[in-house]
């Protein structure tokens, strides 16, 4: 993609109404607009972000099991009536009546919705287990929305839903959620931590909040300095075999949010304990019989007896995310993106766009890297080295090429790696088979 043809409005100056760092960013890097107080419009920039954060989320849920749908937004309140949450559930739901007076609702979650959806199409046990899942758009009317896409009122959310017939069941689906999330971060190129949680309003007696390390962080954890030399890419997964060695391995590290922590009962060591900030990104529950109960997903059993299946939900922020990243991923320049997550994994930066052989070079590099597959972003514009140079940093794509005069006398480029800053001359062709792994 050339700059000079790209919806890019970057910002000078920080904006004013801006309080943390990935708010700040956003906005200076021309991926977000906010609409209204919580709500944002996602430019392109910003969106190719995002459809990269989801893609890698849908992944990793396919691989484990889980199958695809998608719900509406706008959702009957006397499903909610049912389940006895819609007068629980407080101000955050927007509640609207429709043109025949029939109340509805904008979906905050989907627990109800699913759960009738599952209970008008299954009926035997043999049909079980079964997880389903879809990345919707929701709506929370938060009080005080702040922190852009961190804690807005609208965003962009993975839920997942498992069904079993018993609670042995349950946890296996439990235990597929907890690795896949695993995997799913660290794809991202962070460092979730599971740290066991309160269930509240969603209800059940098992759950875990997974929490990635970022100085800007909202609330203080403390965990095993252990943590910090984790792989969990680098270990196989059989999702279909037995995870509770697995589950019991990433949970033997102790971990812990500020409210859980007791410095006295602490069994970490004062050297071997890392305190910090953190930020959510995910959260699973396992509630048991907490929504089929009430809404009759029944199931006849092996002995043809109605059984009320056990469920869990598994909700990862998409749109969170995005902002997470940037809040754990960035220096005082800009965005430093994860290669996965980037919206262009190389800038290449023309010195001299009115220099013949300048322009002659870097369009055949640029035509290069795109047939080799490999996503660019040319900056062919008429402007100086410095304002290309400093708005290059702020998207924080991962690498950059520069292409100048002096460089082409020597029949080299300049490399440069945006994570740590390193620089290097090169020829075109090996900047190409860099770039092409």
């Amino acid at each position: 993609m050339r700059l000079s043809a790209y919806f890019l409005p970057l910002l000078r100056e920080n904006p004013t109404e801006a309080q943390i760092v990935s708010h700040r960013l956003m906005l200076r890097a021309g991926m977000v607009r906010q609409s209204s107080a919580g709500i944002y419009s996602w430019l392109p920039l910003g969106f190719r972000v995002l459809q990269k954060v989801e893609q890698i989320v849908r992944e990793e849920q396919d691989a484990a099991g889980a199958l695809e749908v998608l719900m509406p937004t706008i959702q009957p309140a006397e499903l909610w009536r049912e389940s006895g949450r819609y007068e629980d559930y407080g101000k955050e739901m927007l509640r609207i009546t429709d043109r025949h007076e029939r109340e509805m609702l904008y979906g905050p979650t989907n627990e109800e919705l699913i759960t009738d959806i599952f209970r008008g199409a299954v009926k035997s046990y043999r049909d079980l287990p079964r997880n389903l899942y879809h990345i919707q758009w929701k709506f929370r009317d938060e009080v005080r929305p702040r922190f852009g896409v961190m804690r807005g009122r609208e965003f962009l959310m993975k839920d997942a839903y498992s069904f079993d017939l018993d609670a042995k069941g349950a946890k296996h689906s439990y235990n597929k959620m907890f690795v896949a999330y695993l995997r799913t971060f660290a794809r991202m190129g962070l460092k979730a931590i599971p740290m066991r949680a309160d269930t509240g309003p969603i209800g059940g007696d098992l759950s875990h909040e997974f929490i990635i390390l970022a100085e800007t962080g909202e609330s203080a954890v403390f965990c095993d300095k252990a943590w910090l030399q984790t792989d969990v890419l680098g270990t196989d997964v059989d999702f279909n075999g037995d995870l509770e060695p697995f589950f019991k391995k990433w949970t033997s590290l102790y971990a812990a949010t500020e409210e859980m922590h007791d410095p006295k009962a602490c069994p970490v060591p004062e050297d071997q304990l890392v305190s910090a900030r953190g930020i959510e990104v995910g959260h699973i529950f396992n509630f048991g019989t907490k929504y089929s109960k009430p809404m009759k997903a029944v199931v006849s059993g092996p002995d043809g007896a109605e059984i009320a299946v056990e469920m869990g939900s598994y909700g990862i922020g998409v749109s969170r995310l995005v902002g997470a990243i940037i809040e754990a991923c960035h220096d005082d320049a800009g965005i430093v993106w994860p290669e996965s997550v980037a919206p262009f994994k190389v800038g290449l930066i023309n010195l001299r766009a009115g220099d013949e052989k300048c322009r002659t070079a870097a369009d055949d590099f640029y035509k290069k890297l795109n047939a080799a597959g490999v996503e660019v972003l040319y900056d062919d514009r008429d402007e100086s080295p410095g304002v290309k140079f400093s708005a290059m940093d702020l998207i924080g794509l991962p690498y950059q090429v520069v292409i100048g005069p002096r460089g082409l006398d020597k029949g080299v480029v300049e490399f440069k790696s945006r994570r740590d800053g390193k620089r290097e001359e090169m020829s075109p062709e090996a900047a190409l088979n860099r770039l092409s792994t």
